[in-house]
C-alpha cells in the first residue's frame, strides 16, 4: 500500500468530518434567505451532521489494523483508537439526534451543528495523537466550540454563565496541561510520546515528574475529575439540556482514552509515579461525586455529580496499570455511553405546557401518566447504580476486579462503598416515580428521536449481559498494543 492510500484510509474518518464541515459552512452561509429558508437549512445541516458521523463511523471499520504512525509521528492509530473513535462518533450521533426543532430548546441552528461537528473532529484527533503538539492543538479544537455551545441560549442567564465559567475554567486547566508539557518536553527532549517513552526508559527524573502531574491535571479537568470537577454541576445546570447530553456522554470517551495514551505509551516505564497521581484522583472523584449527588434537586446537577462519580470508577481501572485494568476502562466507557444517552432521552422528555421541566420532584408519579418512561427511567438508574444484570454492573464489575487483582484492594473497597452512597440517590428518583403522586404531571408525547435512543440505549443495557464475554475479549485484544 502506499503512504499517500495508507494516509487516506488511515485518517479517513477525520477526513469525512473535516470535509462535511466545510459544505456544512457554506449550506448555511448561502442556503438561508427567509424564515422558511432558514427552517429548511436546519434542518438540511442537522441531517448532513447526521450522516457524517454515520459515515465517519463506517469509514472507522476501513482503519488498517496494527498500530500506524502518520503524519511525521503526529498522528497514530492502533486498535483501541479504532474502537474508541467508533464509540465517539455513536456517541456524538446519539447528542445530535436528540437535538430538533420541538425538542432543541432554542439550540437548533445551523451554528449549532456546525460547532458540534467541529467538537468531535478535535475529540477524534485527540484520541489519535502520538505529540504533545497535537495532543494540545486537538484539545483546543474540541474545547473552543464546546464553550460557545455552552452559551448557545443567549436568552438565558444561566447559559451565559455556564459558557463563561466553562471557558475560563477551561483555560486554567489548559495553562496547567502546557506548562506540564514543557516541563516534559524539557526533561526528555522531545514532544513525541514514542521518544519521551524512550528516554524514560532508564527512570524519571523530579522534573518529569512534576511536569507529568501538571500533564495529568490538565487532563483530568476534561473528565471532570476530583478536584478538578468544579466546572461540571454549574455547566450541566446551565447549558441547554442538549448541550449538556453532549457533555456527559463523548468528551468523556475521548478525554479517557487520551490519558490512556499519555499514560500507557509516554509514560509507560514509570508506572508506579502515575499510578499514584490516578489513585488520588480516582478516589477523589468517587467521594466527591457520590456525596455531593445526594442533597441536589436539579437532575442535570445530580447527574453532574453522578458523571464525576462515574470518572472515579473508570480511574480506578487505568490506575490498576495493568491490561485487564485497561479492557476494564474500555468496558466501563461503552457502558457509560448508553447509560448516559438514555438518561438524557427521557430527561429530554420532561415537559410541563411545553416548557423544560428539570426538578427531580418533578418525576414523581411519572409511573402513571408515562410508565414506559418510568421503566427506561428506572432501568437506567438501576444500570448506574450497579444493579446486576444490567450493564451498568459488569462495568464496575470489571474495574473493581482490576483493581483487586493490581494489589490495590482499598481502592476497590472505597469504590464499592461509593456505590453504595450513589444508590441512594438513584433509588431516590425511582421512589419518587413510583410510590408519589404528582399533582401536575408532565406532557404527553415522545419525540421520535427520543423514542429511538431510548430503544437502542435501553436494550443495550438489557442485553449487555449476552454480549460480556465478547466485548471482554475485543477489549483484552485492543489493549494489548501497550503491553
Amino acid at each position: 500500500m502506499e503512504f499517500s492510500q495508507l494516509t487516506f484510509s488511515a485518517a479517513l474518518p477525520e477526513f469525512i468530518l473535516i470535509a462535511l464541515a466545510l459544505a456544512m459552512v457554506l449550506v448555511a452561509a448561502f442556503a438561508r434567505q427567509t424564515q422558511a429558508d432558514e427552517q429548511g437549512t436546519i434542518k438540511l445541516v442537522r441531517t448532513l451532521s447526521l450522516l457524517g458521523y454515520f459515515a465517519a463511523f463506517l469509514a472507522v471499520f476501513s482503519v488498517p489494523d496494527g498500530r500506524v504512525v502518520l503524519f511525521n509521528d503526529l498522528f497514530a492509530v492502533n486498535d483501541l483508537v479504532i474502537y474508541m473513535k467508533g464509540l465517539i462518533l455513536v456517541g456524538a450521533f446519539f447528542a445530535s439526534w436528540l437535538v430538533s426543532e420541538q425538542w432543541g430548546e432554542g439550540i437548533d441552528r445551523a451554528e449549532f451543528h456546525l460547532l458540534v461537528l467541529m467538537a468531535v473532529v478535535g475529540m477524534l484527533l485527540m484520541v489519535s495523537a502520538n505529540d504533545l503538539i497535537s495532543l494540545y492543538m486537538a484539545l483546543e479544537l474540541q474545547s473552543l466550540p464546546l464553550y460557545v455551545v455552552a452559551a448557545m441560549r443567549t436568552s438565558s442567564l444561566k447559559s451565559s454563565e455556564a459558557g463563561l465559567k466553562y471557558f475560563l475554567l477551561g483555560a486554567l486547566s489548559s495553562g496547567l496541561l502546557l506548562y506540564g508539557a514543557s516541563l516534559v518536553y524539557g526533561f526528555s527532549g522531545s514532544t513525541n510520546f514514542d521518544a519521551i517513552a524512550s528516554s524514560l526508559s532508564g527512570g524519571a527524573s523530579v522534573g518529569m515528574v512534576v511536569g507529568m502531574v501538571f500533564l495529568l491535571s490538565g487532563l483530568a479537568f476534561k473528565i471532570s475529575a476530583a478536584p478538578f470537577h468544579m466546572w461540571t454541576p454549574d455547566v450541566y445546570e446551565g447549558a441547554p439540556t442538549p448541550v449538556t447530553a453532549l457533555f456527559a456522554i463523548v468528551p468523556k470517551v475521548a478525554g479517557m482514552t487520551l490519558l490512556m495514551n499519555v499514560t500507557y505509551s509516554a509514560f509507560g516505564n514509570i508506572t508506579d509515579q502515575w499510578v499514584q497521581i490516578l489513585i488520588a484522583l480516582s478516589v477523589a472523584s468517587m467521594i466527591v461525586g457520590a456525596t455531593g449527588a445526594i442533597m441536589q434537586q436539579n437532575i442535570k446537577r445530580m447527574l453532574a455529580y453522578s458523571s464525576i462519580a462515574h470518572m472515579g470508577y473508570a480511574l480506578a481501572g487505568l490506575a490498576a496499570g495493568t491490561s485487564e485494568g485497561a479492557s476494564a476502562v474500555v468496558i466501563y466507557m461503552t457502558t457509560y455511553v448508553f447509560m448516559g444517552a438514555a438518561a438524557f432521552g427521557v430527561i429530554m422528555t420532561m415537559r410541563r405546557e411545553g416548557t423544560p421541566v428539570e426538578k427531580i420532584s418533578d418525576l414523581s408519579g411519572l409511573s402513571a401518566t408515562h410508565p414506559l418512561l418510568a421503566a427506561a427511567m428506572m432501568i437506567v438508574m438501576f444500570s448506574m447504580a450497579g444493579i446486576p444484570p444490567l450493564a451498568g454492573f459488569f462495568g464496575k464489575w470489571y474495574v473493581f476486579l482490576a483493581a483487586v487483582n493490581a494489589g490495590l484492594i482499598p481502592l476497590a473497597v472505597i469504590g464499592v462503598l461509593t456505590s453504595v452512597i450513589g444508590a441512594f440517590y438513584y433509588l431516590r428518583i425511582i421512589r419518587l416515580m413510583y410510590f408519589q403522586d404528582s399533582d401536575a404531571p408532565l406532557d404527553e408525547g415522545l419525540a421520535h428521536q427520543n423514542r429511538m435512543i431510548l430503544v437502542v440505549s435501553i436494550g443495550f443495557i438489557l442485553l449487555f449481559f449476552f454480549g460480556i464475554g465478547a466485548l471482554s475479549e475485543q477489549a483484552t485484544s485492543i489493549v494489548s498494543v501497550y503491553f
